[in-house]
């Protein structure tokens, strides 16, 4: 049976050093640390890359979270994996939850998630868990 969870987070995000492995060009590396509110009562940690032009609206990110909390009172933690693309101020956004990453009452969880950035970011988390024994 597929789920739904709704609600708004907060995110701070903090640059981190420049890596050498990037040949000089201009990747950005930082760290994420989010407060989910809503059906999904949660914190979670991560990283993210990005890279682009800003100043022309076009720009990529990569990302990788741990979620920890309760998803509709069921307590656990599981792995978000976020790709991004900007294409002249349009943004193309696809957040999945790593297979296998599920743990506590949440292990065996899949789906995605929606995020709307606006003055408050808003996420719409459509998700499956398997039926319980």
């Amino acid at each position: 049976m597929t789920h739904h969870a709704r609600g708004t987070f907060d995110v701070k995000t903090t640059p981190l050093p420049p890596d050498d492995a990037a040949g000089g060009a201009a990747i950005g590396r930082y760290t994420l640390d989010k407060q989910f509110h809503g059906d999904l009562e949660a914190t979670s940690k991560g990283q993210m890359l990005a890279g682009g032009d800003l100043a022309k609206g076009t720009a990529g990110y990569v990302a990788m979270e741990h979620v920890t909390g309760a998803l509709n009172g069921k307590r656990g933690g599981f792995a978000l994996q976020h790709t991004g693309a900007m294409d002249r101020g349009t943004l193309h956004l696809t957040v999945t939850v790593v297979p296998g990453s599920g743990t506590g009452e949440l292990a065996g969880i899949a789906g995605t998630m929606t995020i709307t950035v606006s003055d408050k970011h808003s996420y719409d988390f459509e998700y499956t868990l398997p039926a319980a024994p």
